[in-house]
């Protein structure tokens, strides 16, 4: 859900299914102007449960949120020009690789994979994260 700030010089915010958002104080995406900043995703399902399976489902659905966020703000997966990968495990590096491969092979923005100790759940395994400048185009 997006919805537009008036106080804030046209800023807006999107909302997803994430119980951490409203607890710790947080969007998960704004848009200001022609940019997005799409916060950690986590591999979390639509009520709240962690995604099952292996690092390269859980990195699918972490894309697929960011891909949700985006549109709700007027952008796609192409307008995307930087990601950041935090996994808990390099053996899973190919894996989440390939799924962010999946959905940016053509985009190819500037990324990050960090391996970091832990995640907030301790059944996830990546978490990911993404910036977007929209360019609009001229009529």
């Amino acid at each position: 859900m997006a919805d537009a700030d008036p106080q804030a010089g046209g800023r807006r915010h999107h909302s997803s299914a994430s119980p951490f958002e409203s607890v710790y104080g947080y969007s998960r995406a704004v848009r200001v102007g022609s940019r997005i900043d799409v916060a950690g995703c986590a591999p979390i399902e639509p009520d709240g449960s962690s995604t099952p399976g292996d690092a390269g489902a859980q990195a699918a659905r972490c894309i697929a949120i960011i891909g949700e966020a985006l549109a709700a703000l007027g952008g796609s997966f192409a307008d995307v020009v930087r990601t950041r990968m935090y996994i808990t495990d390099a053996a899973d590096a190919d894996l989440v690789g390939r799924a962010h491969g999946s959905a940016f092979k053509n985009v190819r923005p500037a990324s990050t994979m960090l391996v970091v100790p832990a995640l907030i759940r301790p059944e996830w395994k990546v978490e990911i994260e993404a910036e977007a400048i929209i360019i609009e185009k001229s009529a």
